[in-house]
């Protein structure tokens, strides 16, 4: 049973700019392994946390270090949840989460969908 289901859009360009212009948000943003990705990979993990964000309810409590895109050795990214964003993931029954990042023609985007059991 799908229990939650979030997406987001980022303009690359636009994302690159604010990382400039406030340097901090890349340690606020970001775990110490995604800081080392592209711009264009930042800004769909960006997309990510927004989209699981949204498919948790939107709470204003989740701290964005909870929620880190780790790539599979195929490629294929995934979710792990820690901390608050765990904690919410239980509290509304979610499962399991799967997750789709895509950036092309300067957008970068990501789909979560929440599943329970």
């Amino acid at each position: 049973m799908i229990v939650g289901v979030g997406i987001d859009v980022v303009g690359v360009d636009r994302f690159a700019e604010t990382m400039q212009r406030t340097p901090a948000l890349r340690e606020r943003l970001f775990t110490p392994a995604e800081r080392e990705r592209s711009v264009q990979s930042l800004a769909a993990r960006f997309a990510a946390k927004e989209a699981l964000a949204k498919a948790l309810g939107a709470p204003g409590d989740l701290e964005w270090h909870d929620a880190e895109v780790e790539s599979e050795d195929s490629g294929r990214p995934r979710l792990v949840l820690t901390g608050t964003v765990a904690a919410r993931a239980s509290a509304v029954g979610a499962a399991t989460w799967h997750l789709s990042l895509s950036h092309d023609a300067g957008i970068a985007s990501a789909v979560v969908v929440l599943e329970g059991s």
